[in-house]
């Protein structure tokens, strides 16, 4: 049977490396700053064919044929502090320690300041589980979490919508389903490392050694709540989105996503293999509320059963009120991708204004015709 050896620009999820039994698959970066399998000793390969069942990349259908929403919510924490700390509702840490109440642990995600990267780990009580309150929005690297899993314990795992939709042919491939609830977002994509790494060496020179980041901070409210908290040895840097912040320029402006994200990602709007899936309820229904609202929307009866066990003020919406601001198409490519590669992966590290240069360029290619053949004549 065939392998992972000819899988490239895959979503990174690493469930090929978690099922090999020889465990002769490695998880490595690539050249545009991804995660990606690769066989570190092909001799040892007995052709199960397990890492190509288990791949969400190699299928076109997802895990659960046909899943479409049964229940959908607006959501937040009964506990403000919850509410306030998470980066829309709290729904995600509540759903945690509801869960882990009933015997579960927690596969979840927390960013790493030494290794200055996102991970997979296992949370056991509600103290461990704090970590995991806020979004990352760099890729995570799962293959330590997931080889943690004891296949005979329950959890809660929590991932990419991609990463789920493998995780959920693994438990199938061994008839685990019932030990497991799976729950994903609203994703937008996944940014290159390198775009993180040469926006930590800018915040670096400010902060020294950091050693906290809060990727969705509330300080100015939810509603521009696409800000960055970093705090360092020196100092805490405050950047958001709204005032120019160069990570979220790039990472949203679609200059550094991954391939998989614009050219194969099955995961959008209303498709999913998790039974849970959580995001922000953007939209006009809650725009006055800068507490944080979570959109809430149950892919399966097991899921809805769970959260209706939550600590939470729950509100049934249609999924289209739900969904409202989600997308429902894969990510375009920045005009100036290209530049913005090269920048990205060659040694040389750029400051901010030279990003900012990138940006405004940008942004006047993306005006109307018209506007920048009048530009062109004042110029």
């Amino acid at each position: 049977m065939p392998n992972i050896s000819s899988i490239y620009n895959c979503y990174g999820c690493a469930l090929c490396a978690t099922v090999c039994n020889k465990k002769i698959i490695s998880i490595t970066l690539n050249k545009q700053g991804f995660y990606e399998p690769v066989i570190i000793d092909t001799t040892q390969c007995t052709n199960c064919g397990l890492c190509m069942e288990v791949c969400a990349f190699t299928h076109r259908e997802l895990a659960i044929p046909n899943c479409k929403p049964i229940k959908s919510y607006a959501a937040w924490s009964k506990e403000y502090a919850v509410q306030h700390k998470c980066s829309s509702g709290g729904v995600g840490y509540e759903l945690g320690r509801t869960l882990m109440k009933q015997g579960y642990e927690v596969c979840g995600v927390r960013y790493n300041p030494e290794t200055e990267r996102a991970e997979h780990y296992i949370a056991s009580t509600p103290e461990e589980l704090i970590p995991t309150i806020g979004s990352k929005y760099i890729q995570s690297y799962t293959l330590n979490g997931f080889h943690a899993i004891d296949r005979k314990r329950k959890y809660l795992v929590t991932g990419t919508p991609c990463q789920i939709d493998s995780f959920r042919r693994y438990i199938q491939k061994f008839h685990i389903e019932n030990n497991f609830v799976l729950m994903d977002f609203f994703c937008h994509s996944v940014p290159s490392l390198w775009a993180w790494k040469k926006y930590l060496h800018i915040v670096k020179q400010t902060t020294g050694k950091i050693n906290y980041v809060s990727w969705r901070n509330k300080q100015t409210g939810w509603h521009d709540s696409w800000a960055m908290k970093i705090e360092g040895k020196k100092a805490t840097v405050y950047s958001r989105l709204s005032k120019g912040d160069t990570f979220y320029n790039l990472f949203l402006g679609d200059f550094c996503c991954n391939r998989a994200c614009q050219k194969d990602c099955k995961y959008k709007y209303d498709q999913s293999s998790a039974d849970i899936r959580i995001g922000d309820l953007w939209g006009d229904t809650y725009h006055k509320n800068e507490d944080g609202v979570s959109a809430l929307v149950a892919f399966t009866e097991k899921g809805d059963s769970f959260i209706q066990q939550m600590n939470c003020e729950l509100k049934e919406h249609l999924f289209e009120i739900v969904a409202e601001g989600q997308m429902k198409k894969n990510v375009d490519t920045a005009y100036l991708s290209n530049v913005a590669w090269k920048m990205l992966k060659n040694n040389k590290y750029y400051s901010a204004k030279e990003w900012k240069l990138l940006i405004i360029a940008e942004k006047i290619l993306q005006l109307p015709k018209r506007i920048i053949k009048k530009i062109k004549q004042v110029l």
